[in-house]
């Protein structure tokens, strides 16, 4: 394997703080094991590797609840709180240091719209919450538990509600995870 996989790995162990036994660690493992076998050389190697992702990808989808396939392309730092019932589509793009719960969807509006949200850095999802459509999600944004956002999100904004009411943060309370 080659050290990028290998350094991205490390770096999502430290963001669970060493605990392997974390439910989100293994998905990361099996997402990250996902998008590394893209470069795998001949191809007769690459579908044997295809293979064991997708019977890892089923696996792991069964016992944490999670769906992260390696089609989406995920930042640095990405933390899973809470396993179960998430859902993340393989169009989606989330920046670096972003925090997702349980009950989470992010994925297609509709079936006639292909396309997913791409989410900026430093966002934290809360519980429940739903992310549709080909919209962006800024920097620096907190999204509600259960609230359903379905438009763009600018940087620095709280989303809350349903349809989601998008409301501007104060800069005092800005996180820097």
């Amino acid at each position: 394997m080659s050290t990028k996989v290998f350094n991205n790995i490390r770096n999502d162990l430290k963001s669970y703080k060493g605990d392997f036994g974390a439910q989100g660690f293994w998905v990361m493992l099996v997402y990250r094991f996902g998008r590394w076998r893209y470069g795998v050389r001949p191809a007769i190697l690459r579908k044997f590797f295809s293979l064991i992702y997708k019977i890892l990808y089923k696996f792991i989808q069964i016992i944490t609840g999670i769906e992260l396939p390696c089609e989406a392309e995920i930042g640095s730092n990405f933390i899973i709180d809470h396993f179960g019932g998430i859902v993340v589509s393989g169009y989606t793009k989330i920046g670096d240091n972003c925090r997702i719960r349980n009950g989470v969807v992010i994925g297609l509006k509709n079936i006639e719209e292909v396309g997913a949200p791409e989410i900026g850095n430093n966002v934290d999802i809360g519980a429940g919450a739903k992310v549709l459509g080909k919209i962006k999600i800024g920097n620096n944004v907190l999204i509600g538990a259960n609230a359903v956002v379905i438009c763009d999100v600018p940087d620095n904004s709280i989303a809350v509600g349903v349809p989601a009411l998008i409301k501007t943060r104060k800069l005092a309370h800005l996180s820097t995870a």
